[in-house]
């Protein structure tokens, strides 16, 4: 099944979600993904991956909805994963410990 909220989309199987945010994660684009975040945890998604394909930068705005989304998630018993991740932002993410509390990875897959 697929949603979209206006430009964010959100694809589900069984409780596993995969949002694709519509571009950069970034102040101006935050409050879109915020409501699409908490629409598939009110939803009761367990495990969540935010695919980056079309993302090319992360500002602290972006950083602290993807920890607050975190901290939801695992409070609920879940998972948060960050995929297809540019090598630039992954290398932020690494420079600030945030892939020590969710997977990143520049696949689908496993954490780099």
């Amino acid at each position: 099944m697929t949603e979209q909220t206006k430009n964010t989309v959100i694809t589900w199987r069984d409780r596993n979600a995969v949002v694709h945010p519509a571009g950069d994660v970034v102040a101006a684009s935050v409050p879109e993904l915020r409501s699409a975040l908490r629409e598939a945890l009110a939803n009761g998604v367990l495990d969540m991956a935010i695919d980056f394909a079309g993302v090319s930068m992360v500002d602290s705005t972006g950083l602290g909805l993807l920890i607050s989304a975190h901290n939801s998630i695992s409070k609920a018993g879940g998972k948060l994963a960050v995929i297809h991740a540019s090598k630039e932002i992954l290398d932020l993410f690494r420079s600030m410990r945030i892939h020590q509390h969710f997977s990143v990875s520049q696949t689908g897959g496993e954490q780099q």
